[in-house]
């Protein structure tokens, strides 16, 4: 079982920031592409941002120049710096690794962690 562990949620005021974080195995780390999906409330899960298995980097529209995703790679892990964060940006965020084309998107999936914007 491939174990992804995520930190860096919490509660944040708009216009906040805050770093998620996910290391993964040596092995995931290297061979896959990694990222964040999130799920809100009542909404389907929605891709945030990705690191492919070539190193391209994928962001959502609505993340766009808010949103910076990078890596460590001494540490096997990913990291997603979240910049003027939104009220709509309250959600459950997944950490994702290994793509497969079926409807999960990915092979391994994190826990999760809260991120929730709130005035």
């Amino acid at each position: 079982q491939v174990q992804l562990v995520e930190s860096g949620g919490g509660s944040v005021q708009p216009g906040g920031s805050l770093t998620l974080s996910c290391t993964a195995p040596k092995e995931i780390f290297s061979r896959c592409g990694m990222g964040w999906y999130r799920q809100a409330p009542g909404k389907e899960s929605e891709l945030v941002s990705i690191r492919s298995d070539l190193g391209i980097k994928v962001y959502a529209d609505s993340v766009k120049g808010r949103f910076t995703i990078s890596q460590d790679d001494v540490k096997t892990t990913m990291y997603l710096q979240m910049n003027s964060l939104k009220i709509e940006d309250t959600a459950v965020y997944y950490c994702v690794a290994c793509r497969i084309y079926t409807r999960r998107h990915y092979q391994h999936w994190g826990q999760g962690t809260q991120v929730t914007v709130s005035p």
